[in-house]
């Protein structure tokens, strides 16, 4: 069970724990579809390995080889610093690759928390994840991720470093193992090498003998100055950021002040959170984070063994800085930030930098010609009191900007436009004593970057929707042996890519993800003895896979065992059609 979130009492561990016990969505073990559960089925102490309906990372029909990075047991490890050794790519598969792709594979049992965990190749974060909870018998889990964008990285010998903080004593027996494989897929007639940036730029901190990711506190931001090749022609910024301690489930606070009048079960701060990036302290691009639940999150039988969303496999948010390229290709370093917006607790941040430059030019130059981004967002909040002593809490935002800048290259002169604009609310009933809430939080948005050059021009379009309902119950909360959870969550995350390009009119569909998870559990303990437990849940995706094909998955699950895996034909238009109602 996981150290947070049921009540604030849970999250008063030590703010390094706190931080400790983050992350997730994806991938798993065989489901036994249509296996019945066993009479008696207990998700709290027996139930199948983690199994999800996204689509497996496809593997290229080419020479191969696989190198095993991590073979290694995570006992007590808490404060210690990151398992590390060094990653060199196969002489038999020197690149160019078509693909490479990591694959974790844990196991664990006894009793534990889950566990933050990331890699790190050369300082720059490739995978975050986070551990799965295990049942007296232990569990294994698998997640695979393709990491091709950081083949600049992975061409050389490098330090990789694997952060897992576990603590094992008396209560917290469990002990993870995790076997860390890396297979590099040669490029070849059929397979072509993969297109990456030119060089990829870490801004963790890398000199440090601990995990280069960074821990930022309420309020506060990191920054990390970078010089720039002189011949910058593009860059992204690939974020990290999960929060920890009371922003673990951020979308559920409250108030400062109505979390005041019930501390043992409400947390402070407010529901908005976003992630703002900015260049020499100017804004420059903003994600919003996805809200994730962890595995042992409101209550651990909603995810056994059905993981919430982001549970096993994080997805990384890219901002493009590239209307600055032209500005930070002048020699000199340049202060690049990153503020998780209204945290009222810990954040883990991480970024790396793909920067794309220019072959026949030494040198290019440019400017911002537009800037609308601010650094404070208008958020209009709302407490209502009821009849019945409840509060109904209304939170509502939104924002429309626009960056704009050149950089002269051996092309000609390039312009680069960033229009993103989101609408966010989220309304909350939240009971006299804080030992219930309703919330339901809608979220969603578009980001479009246009490039012109000369007369042609392109364009990309990255559309998201992040709606998470959650109603929670906690009748009885003593300690950890004594208490009683009951909650409900549906939580969905919707993303469509589309392009065109020159003066087309109609946007082409790239990729598109519509993932739902519904899930309901309750979980009890009287004297430390289990005294009841049960969950159900289903997943339902459909969505294009890496190869640019239609994938349709529905899981269902009941007493933490899959009863009903389906898979169907689809329609990427269909899913485009079904995805844009919701």
């Amino acid at each position: 069970m996981s150290p947070y979130r049921w009540v604030r009492a849970l999250r008063g561990i030590s703010a390094a724990a706190a931080s400790i016990a983050l992350i997730g969505g994806a991938v798993a073990a065989p489901a036994y579809a249509g296996t019945a559960p066993a009479p008696g089925s207990n998700p709290a102490v027996s139930y199948q390995d983690p199994v999800d309906a996204l689509p497996p990372v496809s593997r290229p029909d080419t020479e191969h080889c696989a190198v095993t990075a991590v073979d290694h047991d995570f006992g007590y490890t808490l404060g210690g610093p990151p398992y590390t050794t060094t990653l060199t790519p196969p002489a038999r598969c020197e690149g160019p690759w078509n693909k490479v792709v990591l694959d974790w594979s844990g196991s664990v049992k006894g009793r534990q928390y889950d566990r933050l965990a990331a890699v790190f190749v050369g300082g720059a974060e490739v995978f975050r994840t986070s551990t799965a909870e295990p049942d007296d018998d232990g569990i294994s889990w698998h997640v695979a991720k393709d990491i091709t964008e950081f083949a600049p990285l992975l061409k050389d010998p490098q330090k990789l470093q694997l952060e897992l903080g576990n603590v094992v004593n008396g209560t917290y027996t469990g002990v993870y193992h995790v076997k860390l494989t890396i297979t590099y897929y040669r490029a070849d007639r059929r397979h072509p090498a993969a297109t990456t940036a030119d060089r990829i730029v870490p801004l963790g901190n890398t000199a440090s003998t601990d995990a280069p990711w960074l821990s930022v506190g309420k309020g506060g931001s990191t920054s990390t100055d970078v010089t720039f090749p002189r011949n910058l022609t593009g860059a992204r910024l690939q974020v990290y950021a999960r929060g920890g301690g009371c922003d673990e489930q951020w979308f559920d606070a409250v108030p400062s002040d109505l979390a005041a009048t019930a501390p043992d079960y409400l947390c402070g701060g407010g529901p908005y959170r976003e992630v703002q990036v900015t260049v020499d302290g100017r804004p420059a691009g903003l994600a919003q984070p996805y809200p994730v639940v962890y595995s042992g999150g409101i209550v651990p039988t909603l995810w056994r063994p059905i993981p919430a969303i982001d549970q096993f496999r994080t997805e990384a948010y890219d901002i493009d800085l590239t209307p600055f390229a032209g500005e930070l290709a002048d020699g000199r370093p340049h202060a690049i930030g990153i503020t998780p917006y209204g945290a009222a607790d810990t954040w883990i941040v991480d970024g790396s930098l793909f920067l794309d430059t220019d072959a026949h030019a030494s040198r290019t130059s440019g400017q911002v010609t537009v800037n609308t981004l601010t650094g404070t967002p208008a958020v209009k909040t709302v407490q209502t009191p009821r009849e019945d002593g409840s509060t109904h809490v209304s939170v509502s935002t939104g924002r429309s900007w626009k960056i704009s800048g050149y950089v002269r290259t051996s092309k000609g002169r390039v312009t680069t436009t960033v229009e993103q604009e989101f609408a966010y609310t989220n309304t909350d009933t939240v009971s006299r004593t804080g030992q219930q809430q309703t919330m339901h939080q809608r979220d969603h948005g578009s980001t479009t970057v246009t490039t012109r050059t000369g007369g042609r021009t392109s364009a990309q379009r990255h559309a998201w929707s992040y709606p998470i309902d959650v109603d929670m119950d906690i009748p009885v909360y003593g300690d950890y042996n004594n208490y009683d959870l009951r909650a409900a969550v549906t939580q969905r995350r919707v993303l469509i890519d589309t392009s065109r390009t020159g003066s087309a009119r109609v946007w082409r569909t790239d990729a598109v993800t519509d993932d739902t998870v519904d899930s309901t559990g309750n979980l009890a303990r009287t004297g430390g003895v289990v005294t009841a437990a049960d969950g159900a849940s289903a997943e339902k995706y459909r969505g294009t896979t890496d190869t640019g094909a239609c994938y349709s998955r529905v899981l269902e699950s009941a007493h933490g065992w899959i009863t009903s895996d389906q898979e169907s034909r689809c329609r990427v238009a269909d899913v485009v059609r079904e995805a844009l109602k919701g």
